[in-house]
């Protein structure tokens, strides 16, 4: 048997919002992915934002060490591409080819930047190019990324099946006819994410291709709400991950242990026997799936930079506590770093541009899950946070952080936003090379 094939599918601000992991959004095809593999409850992003959660899996390498600091679209890039997975790949017989979105190159030809082989076409056709180019069977074992648009804003219009009278909206958010809409309509986008995903694994069906692919499925970060997408609460961080293929891969295994995005390219080294580089900053999670241990690590290191602005925070997850820790002076929220919607727009009306972020927050994951309750001035908990501050420093130190010596580096042409705006998408605001 060759070398097992390698399908990365990926969504757009999907969180974990969707059947498998409980929540009121049908998607079937991805509960069959879950029953017939590995779901992996507890897995979550390095990096809440779009391209920076990318390059962290495609690199095994965080932020602040593999040079994405910010969106590709706005000018920030990899330091270099070769650090990217598919050049692990190649020289063990792997063909790498890009379907749709890859969020980590721009220009006119950001997939020659990145380095593959073909480019089967743009994010609108995305699913059906993958789909056809595997019922092609092609005979030599390769890397497929598809990269679907969806869940994204803007979302598509509810259908009767999304009733909003009876939508619950995300945690953070309250009960109101607003969020509801809101939620209905990212039901609606799952639903579509969720029928492209049923194309392409069809079309791996069909080809006789499956029992020898590797199956990746994830998405880059939480849902486009408040406090979710770029924010390192959980809700922010948490992400899907399915897996499915051979050895071990299957029988709808349901693993509860931690695990990043970043661990994801030293498990495949291990997994297809290839020798991992040095520099990867992850650690992998194969024997979680060959049920050798029940956990690989012991904490996770938070980070985001820049987004449609700049916003420096680091985190620091164990499986009882989260550390976070914001190096913005500001007394503000960064407003234009949540996405316009329905939801943002309760909360502003409610007075959220006048409610000052805490600088250092210490939340008991065990007893206050949605991370509302910050205990870092509580006597009780000067201990754990000192160890989770302490801990998390020694993590920065160790992988060449920036912070906190200085302010994480900005290229000349990269366009933001000022920090005291609303939206992102005021794209008259937005200057070049600015915080």
């Amino acid at each position: 048997m060759t070398r097992p094939n390698i399908l990365y599918i990926h969504s757009h601000d999907t969180g974990r919002y969707i059947q498998p992991y409980g929540h009121a959004v049908p998607t079937p095809n991805l509960q069959r992915l879950a029953e017939e593999g590995v779901m992996f409850r507890q897995a979550f992003t390095s990096s809440p934002t779009c391209s920076p959660s990318r390059a962290c899996l495609l690199t095994g390498e965080y932020p602040h060490s593999n040079g994405i600091l910010g969106l590709a679209h706005r000018g920030f890039a990899l330091n270099d591409y070769s650090k990217h997975l598919l050049h692990i790949l190649r020289p063990h017989g792997y063909r790498s080819l890009l379907s749709g979105i890859q969020h980590i190159a721009h220009g006119q030809t950001p997939w020659k930047t990145i380095g593959y082989d073909v480019h089967l076409g743009e994010a609108a056709e995305a699913e059906i190019n993958a789909a056809e180019f595997l019922r092609s069977k092609p005979v030599d074992p390769f890397f497929l990324s598809v990269g679907l648009f969806e869940t994204h804003r803007e979302f598509p219009e509810a259908t009767p099946a999304q009733d909003t009278r009876y939508c619950m909206p995300p945690a953070p958010l309250p009960d109101t006819p607003e969020t509801r809409l809101d939620m209905a309509r990212f039901k609606r986008s799952a639903e579509i994410l969720d029928t492209k995903i049923g194309i392409v694994l069809q079309a791996l069906e069909d080809s006789g291709l499956a029992e020898n692919t590797l199956v990746i499925c994830t998405t880059d970060h939480g849902i486009a709400f408040p406090r979710m997408k770029c924010n390192l609460q959980d809700s922010g961080i948490g992400v899907m991950l399915l897996m499915r293929g051979p050895d071990g891969f299957s029988g709808g295994k349901v693993i509860d242990a931690m695990v990043g995005q970043i661990d994801i390219f030293p498990t495949l080294c291990e997994y297809l026997d290839i020798e991992a580089p040095s520099r990867l900053q992850g650690v992998s999670f194969l024997p979680l799936v060959n049920g050798q241990c029940d956990c690989v690590r012991d904490d996770l290191l938070l980070e985001i930079n820049y987004h449609a602005a700049y916003e420096p925070m680091r985190g620091l997850r164990t499986e009882r506590y989260k550390y976070i820790r914001r190096y913005d002076p500001r007394h503000a929220p960064v407003l234009p770093n949540c996405d316009a919607s329905p939801s943002k727009d309760c909360w502003l009306d409610k007075g959220w541009k006048n409610m000052a972020p805490v600088e250092e927050a210490l939340y008991d994951l065990v007893f206050d899950p949605n991370e509302s309750n910050n205990l870092a001035q509580s006597p009780d908990y000067q201990q754990i946070l000192l160890g989770m501050r302490s801990r998390l420093a020694e993590v920065m130190t160790a992988t060449g952080d920036f912070l906190p010596a200085s302010d994480v580096p900005l290229p000349p042409t990269a366009l933001l936003n000022p920090r005291d705006g609303i939206d992102p998408d005021q794209k008259a605001t937005m200057r070049p090379g600015t915080r």
